[in-house]
């Protein structure tokens, strides 16, 4: 899978840290990632200190204009690029309908993007035509949920929206629930935790992302954490977070440089192809494949 959506109805859940340190660990391995910033609060954007001059240089432009994807990113300091978002897009709802035409318009650019390059997409938690296209577009979605209640009714209505959006797009949206902001002090983290497990299963990543102060300090540097703290606990755990989800395939890195897996292709060997890219990954793991971050060497 190369296309993630990051997704929650839930605000503050960490989406954006998510999609911050996974990016830049991915550019680290050499998987040149695009990442798309969906909310028009910018968050991301502020974070990788990507000034927009006009709503049409940002995802805007895609919608209002049909400008490509190629033209609106822009490569961060962190190394990879990014199509930053713009406040103005909090009218596409209105601006536009929210007919397929509009909902599917973001897959319909990606498609024209290289086809083996991991996309991230840093979904709103409002639902609406910026999240919805996210996860048309979308071969995974993880689901970030931090360990308190309400972000556990925030799980409860993703799996209503996606349970729903299977009749639309006639296939069902993998998945990974993955938990963030715990704290194995605090009894409700553990509570929490275990309600996630007896609910959803193997879709729950073992990661556990634990309340880190550096993972909150680094976006107030316009770092990732991987620059800010390599050391931490909080690089630790995205590390990891990660190899499990290349391990499990959800996430595929170019296992075989040239032949990558496209929609494009006939399913038979859409398949075959998976399996063999699968097959390899796992060969890579069982030699000892650690994913590791390259000293710091400066700004980029």
């Amino acid at each position: 899978m190369a296309r993630i959506a990051i997704f929650n109805q839930k605000g503050g859940v960490g989406k954006t840290t998510t999609t911050l340190n996974l990016a830049g660990l991915l550019a680290r391995c050499g998987a040149d990632p695009l990442v798309i910033d969906l909310d028009p609060q910018a968050h991301l954007t502020g974070v990788c200190g990507v000034a927009v001059p006009r709503a049409e240089a940002s995802l805007y432009g895609l919608y209002a204009h049909g400008a490509p994807l190629s033209a609106l990113s822009c490569t961060t300091r962190n190394g990879w690029q990014l199509v930053p978002s713009h406040i103005e897009l909090s009218k596409v709802d209105t601006q536009f309908g929210k007919g397929p035409t509009v909902l599917n318009k973001l897959a319909a650019a990606l498609e024209r993007e290289t086809p083996a390059r991991p996309v991230l997409m840093d979904a709103c938690p409002m639902l609406g035509v910026l999240s919805l296209s996210s996860v048309f577009a979308a071969d995974g979605v993880i689901i970030p949920i931090s360990t308190d209640y309400l972000a556990m009714k925030g799980a409860v209505q993703m799996e209503r929206t996606l349970k729903a959006l299977e009749q639309v797009l006639k296939r069902r949206v993998p998945r990974r629930y993955l938990i963030t902001r715990y704290d194995s002090r605090r009894k409700m983290s553990v509570d929490i935790e275990q309600q996630l497990r007896e609910r959803y299963g193997e879709e729950v990543c073992a990661t556990r992302i634990a309340e880190n102060v550096s993972l909150a300090e680094s976006p107030a540097c316009n770092q990732d954490v991987f620059e800010h703290a390599p050391a931490s606990r909080g690089a630790r755990h995205y590390e990891q977070l990660l190899e499990e989800l290349v391990s499990a395939g959800f996430i595929r890195l170019k296992a075989q440089e040239g032949r990558p897996a496209t929609r494009a292709v006939p399913p038979g060997a859409r398949i075959a192809l998976a399996k063999e890219q699968e097959a390899a990954l796992q060969r890579s793991v069982a030699a000892g494949l650690r994913l590791v971050h390259p000293p710091r060497t400066g700004t980029t």
